[in-house]
C-alpha cells in the first residue's frame, strides 16, 4: 500500500508474517490461461458482460470491445475448481485466476491442464473467501445527473481543507457548478472504516452516491472495515462538513472497491488490483482513484527492482495501462518511497497511461517522502503534484478534521478535479483530459523527477479544453488569459504550433509596461506564464499579449 502500511501495528504483522513465511508453505497461487476458446461471449454483444455506463464510455471515445474484454473461459475454472483448489479472484485482462491450494497434488494437476500456461505462488493462506463474479453479475446503475441546486460554497466552508483545492485552481470550477456530478469515482484502497456512519459522509450516503461496494480480499461486500486508509482517502474527495472540510469532488458518486490486505505484503494484492479494476470498468467507472503502490514484498523473491518501473511488467501497472485504454483516467499516487533506499515511484504509477501524482508541502514546495521519477524508460514521472504534506482529511475515530501526510492524499485530491474537469468537458477522451492537466501545471516547459510538471491548475486546464482541437503541425497558435476580470494576479496560456522565441506583456491601454517576460516555446505546447502581485494595479484594462517572430496575440484583461 502507498504508503507501505497504514496501520499502527503494521511492523509487528509484517515481522509475524516474514517469520512464518519460512516455515508455511504458499497456499495462494496465480493461475495463468493460453486462451480464452470457446468462451459463450462474443464482442459483439458486450452487453452479456458489460454495463450500459461501460458500453457507452468505449463509444464516447471511439474504443472498440476486444478479446481481453471477455471473461475468463467458465470452463477453464470449472476444472481447476475440479482439482479441489478454490477459485479466490479471477482477472479478464490478465485471463487468470487467484486460488487457494494447500495440496501439492492440486498444484500438480492444474499445471497439466492443457490451457493452463503457468502456476505461481503469490501469498501465504487466508480465511476462504468467495468468488465475487459467481455472487454478483453486471452492475448496470444509471446515475442521475440532475440533482436539487446545490448550496453555494464559500472559501470558509473548505475549513482545513482550502489551501489543497485553492492550490490546484479547484475552487472556480466549484463555483462554476462543478462538483463532480454525475462522474463516477472508483476507489481502490485497503479498506473503508467507519465510512457508513461518520458525519462527513453523510450527504454521499443520504443520495446514494456509494454505488456499489466490493471486497476483493475476504470475497464480500463489507468495505467498512480492514483499514482506515480508504475512508481518509474518501475524504479528500468526497467529505461535505461546511466549515471543517468540502473535498474537491464533493458531488461525484463512488465505487469502494477493497484489493488490499493491511497486514501484509505479497504479489497478490497487485493482482487483487487487477480484478477491482476491471470491476470498476465493468460497472462503468469514470475514474480510479489509487493510493496503492508496490514495490517489495514479505517474500523477497517477489519483489520489483528499478527495471521492472518501465510500464509494463508489474502484474498491476499493465492491469492499470489496460483500465486506461478502456478510457478510464486511472490517477495513482506516486509513493512515499522518496527518502528510503528505493526513493523511486512505485507500480502502478510507472505506467505510461496513469496520471502519477507526487506531494508538495502547503507553499508548494517538494517534500522529501514523494517517491521520485523518472520511469525506468525515462519518461516523466510523477506526472504532476499537489499537497500531501499536512493534507487536510478525517479522522476515522472522532469524525473531526486532522492533517496527514503523504501521496495517498495528494492523489485522491487530485482524482477529485479530475472529476470536476471532466464534468466540465464531458465529450473529451480520458488521454486528452490528463493531457491538459500536464499542460496546466506550473512546471510543464521544465519538468524534472521531483515534482513531474509541477503544481496543475484545473481552472487553466479548462480554459486549455475549453477550444479544445485535436493537435496538429498547422494548428493556429491560441492565447487565452485567465481571470479576467482580475484582482491579484493574470494568467496567460499560449499555444505555440512551432518552436519559437516569444516576448509575453502585459501593459497599459496607454503603452506603459506593467510585465514583461522573454520565453522560448515549444512546439505543440501550451506555454503557461503569470504575472503576479497586482493588487496594487489600478482598476481598468489592460493589454495581456504574445509577440511571435511572424505575429502578435493580444487579449483585452479588466482589473477591478
Amino acid at each position: 500500500m502507498a504508503m507501505s502500511k497504514c496501520l499502527l501495528l503494521a511492523s509487528f504483522f509484517l515481522f509475524l508474517a516474514s517469520v512464518s513465511f519460512a516455515q508455511i508453505a504458499p497456499s495462494r497461487y496465480w493461475v495463468k490461461f493460453s486462451d480464452k476458446n470457446g468462451s459463450p461471449f462474443s464482442i459483439n454483444a458486450p452487453e452479456a458482460f458489460l454495463s450500459q455506463r461501460a458500453i457507452q464510455r468505449r463509444l464516447n471515445q471511439n474504443i472498440a470491445v476486444i478479446e481481453n474484454d471477455i471473461p475468463v473461459n467458465q470452463t477453464y475454472i470449472d476444472a481447476v475448481a475440479a482439482t479441489g483448489a478454490q477459485i479466490l479472484n479471477r482477472s479478464k485482462w490478465h485471463n487468470s485466476v487467484t486460488i487457494l491450494s494447500n495440496d501439492s497434488a492440486q498444484i500438480d494437476a492444474i499445471n497439466a491442464l492443457p490451457f493452463v500456461v503457468n502456476v505461481n505462488a503469490v501469498a501465504l493462506a487466508q480465511q476462504p473467501v468467495v468468488d465475487l463474479h459467481n455472487k454478483f453479475g453486471v452492475l448496470n446503475e444509471v446515475l442521475n445527473k440532475t440533482e436539487v441546486a446545490s448550496p453555494s460554497i464559500s472559501n470558509a466552508d473548505y475549513g482545513m481543507g482550502l489551501n489543497q483545492i485553492d492550490m490546484l485552481g479547484g475552487i472556480q470550477l466549484h463555483e462554476a457548478g462543478f462538483r463532480g456530478q454525475g462522474v463516477l469515482i472508483a476507489v481502490i484502497d485497503a479498506g473503508f472504516y467507519n465510512s457508513d456512519i461518520l458525519t462527513v459522509f453523510d450527504s454521499l450516503r443520504n443520495e446514494n452516491r456509494i454505488i456499489a461496494t466490493r471486497d476483493f480480499v475476504d470475497g464480500d461486500l463489507n468495505v467498512y472495515g480492514g483499514s482506515t486508509h480508504g475512508t481518509m482517502v474518501l475524504s479528500t474527495m468526497a467529505a461535505i462538513s461546511p466549515g471543517q472540510l468540502i473535498g474537491t469532488a464533493p458531488k461525484a458518486s463512488y465505487l469502494l472497491l477493497r484489493s488490499e490486505e493491511g497486514a501484509t505484503e505479497y504479489l497478490i494484492e497487485e493482482i487483487n488490483w487487477a480484478s477491482a479494476a476491471e470491476f470498476a470498468d465493468s460497472a462503468g467507472a469514470d475514474i480510479i482513484n489509487s493510493s496503492l503502490g508496490y514495490t517489495d514484498f514479505d517474500d523477497a523473491s517477489q519483489d520489483h527492482t528499478y527495471a521492472d518501473m518501465d510500464g509494463n511488467t508489474a502484474p498491476v501497472s499493465i492491469a492499470a495501462d489496460i483500465a486506461a485504454s478502456k478510457g478510464i483516467a486511472v490517477v495513482n499516487s506516486a509513493g512515499n518511497e522518496g527518502s528510503s533506499p528505493w526513493f523511486r515511484i512505485s507500480a502502478p504509477s510507472d505506467a505510461d497511461s496513469v496520471l502519477a501524482i507526487g506531494a508538495v508541502d502547503g507553499f508548494g514546495q517538494y517534500v522529501a517522502f514523494s517517491g521520485k521519477g523518472y520511469s525506468y524508460d525515462g519518461r516523466i514521472k510523477p506526472n504532476v503534484v499537489a499537497q500531501g504534506k499536512d493534507a487536510a482529511v478525517v479522522s476515522t475515530g472522532t469524525g473531526d478534521i486532522m492533517t496527514g501526510n503523504g501521496t495517498s492524499f495528494s492523489g485522491p485530491i487530485i482524482a477529485g478535479m479530475v472529476a470536476c474537469l471532466w464534468q466540465a468537458n464531458p465529450t473529451l477522451t480520458n488521454m486528452e483530459l490528463l493531457h491538459a492537466i500536464e499542460q496546466s501545471a506550473s512546471q510543464y516547459n521544465n519538468p524534472d523527477s521531483l515534482m513531474g510538471y509541477g503544481i496543475p491548475n484545473f481552472s487553466i486546464a479548462n480554459l486549455i479544453l475549453s477550444d479544445h482541437m485535436p493537435e496538429s503541425l498547422d494548428k493556429d497558435e491560441l492565447l487565452k488569459v485567465y481571470p479576467s476580470p482580475f484582482d491579484e494576479d493574470v494568467t496567460g496560456v499560449f499555444y505555440s504550433a512551432l518552436d519559437q522565441p516569444t516576448e509575453m506583456r502585459l501593459t497599459a491601454v496607454d503603452g506603459r509596461k506593467i510585465y514583461y517576460k522573454e520565453i522560448f516555446c515549444r512546439k505543440s505546447t501550451s506555454t503557461i506564464i503569470r504575472f503576479p502581485s497586482l493588487e496594487n494595479l489600478a482598476q481598468g484594462v489592460y493589454i495581456f499579449s504574445v509577440t511571435t517572430p511572424s505575429k502578435v496575440y493580444y487579449k483585452w484583461v479588466l482589473k477591478r
